[in-house]
């Protein structure tokens, strides 16, 4: 008896410690749910992350599944988690998808202000990102507050047909990220589950972020290293303007975030945290390596490859199916690794801290 009313109490413990993390705001007459992570070593002037859930989703499972607070200490960010309201059966946001009088767009600024007085955020560096519906909800968030955003990245979410007949109130830098196999919210703007058509082609999406933004027509295509046997390619299109717009085509991709890098050859929120930084709109946390960062020379090499790291560290050599060829250990400063061993052909060479370099191997 003892030990079951040991066990109830550490229960209620729990779930008192799990609602203790929820806030709240006053909007519309009624209380908004909401989630705030701050980095550990918190420092004045942050910048802010707004994470928007997928329709019936909640915040105490999404931060279960996610970890929010090990993203804001990994990036330096404030992440800001909002619930929902339910609709039709569902938590949903208004993303102008069906018709609704919630006030969403509303409240997640009303929002901001409040945390703009209660923590040491920066105004100036100010992003969204969200999933599925959540990514709807974030592409109408750039079109009616782009000036008071800095970046946004929605992942598997459309603009709506509503939200695509207003002009972008000021263009915004934007990140789409979308599998060309999704079922859900299909990369031509169909589903399979909810039938019909939920919005925008992701064809027409960019075609609107491009007339937003003032693009240049063409884009500099980048297809992102193949390291994990994971049956997926990611095809980066990155188009210059005002303000940039990039798509991350994700061959074969589902209705997923794809979060774990040691499964797949990305993880979204790294690319997210990449895109974010490589903005001037303020500061944004702790900058992510970029593939360019791995010094290594003469590329191309006919056997000697010097590499130089800022660290003791180590180096796989990965072909291009992703298999691990070789194993290297590397010391600060410069190393010399043999490669007259290998076939012809290029390579890529990472560290342990996630460097990227190419190098093409001949005779």
């Amino acid at each position: 008896m003892v030990k079951k009313c040991f066990l109830m109490l550490m229960l209620l413990i729990s779930v008192a410690s799990v609602q203790a993390q929820i806030q709240y705001f006053e909007w519309q007459g009624g209380q908004r749910e909401y989630l705030v992570k701050t980095p550990s070593q918190n420092k004045e002037a942050m910048p802010v992350v707004y994470f928007l859930h997928g329709l019936g989703d909640n915040i105490t499972r999404l931060d279960n599944e996610f970890h929010f607070q090990q993203i804001a200490d990994r990036f330096g960010w404030v992440m800001v988690v909002p619930q929902a309201l339910p609709q039709s059966g569902y938590t949903m946001w208004n993303a102008a998808l069906s018709s609704s009088n919630i006030d969403d767009s509303g409240f997640l600024m009303a929002l901001l202000d409040t945390l703009a007085v209660n923590y040491p955020i920066d105004l100036d560096s100010v992003f969204f990102t969200g999933f599925s519906m959540g990514g709807f909800m974030t592409h109408r968030m750039a079109i009616e507050h782009g000036d008071r955003i800095t970046a946004c990245a929605p992942v598997s979410g459309l603009i709506t047909h509503t939200m695509a007949s207003y002009t972008a109130v000021a263009p915004v830098r934007m990140l789409h990220i979308h599998g060309t196999s999704d079922p859900v919210v299909g990369y031509n703007g169909n589903s399979q589950y909810f039938g019909g058509n939920l919005g925008l082609s992701v064809e027409a999406i960019l075609n609107y972020w491009k007339n937003a933004n003032h693009c240049t027509s063409e884009p500099t295509i980048d297809t992102l290293p193949d390291l994990h046997n994971d049956g997926l390619r990611f095809v980066r299109y990155t188009y210059e303007g005002d303000a940039e717009l990039q798509h991350i085509k994700v061959i074969g991709g589902n209705h997923t975030w794809y979060l774990n890098e040691n499964q797949y050859d990305i993880s979204y929120f790294n690319e997210i945290h990449k895109f974010f930084t490589k903005g001037n709109g303020g500061n944004v946390g702790i900058a992510e390596p970029q593939i360019s960062m791995l010094n290594l020379w003469p590329n191309p090499t006919t056997g000697q490859c010097t590499i130089e790291v800022e660290t003791d560290s180590s180096a796989e050599l990965i072909d291009l199916q992703g298999r691990v060829m070789a194993t290297y250990p590397l010391k600060k400063g410069t190393n010399q690794i043999d490669l007259s061993g290998f076939s012809e052909g290029m390579y890529f060479i990472k560290t342990a801290e996630g460097f990227v370099g190419k190098v093409m191997v001949g005779k």
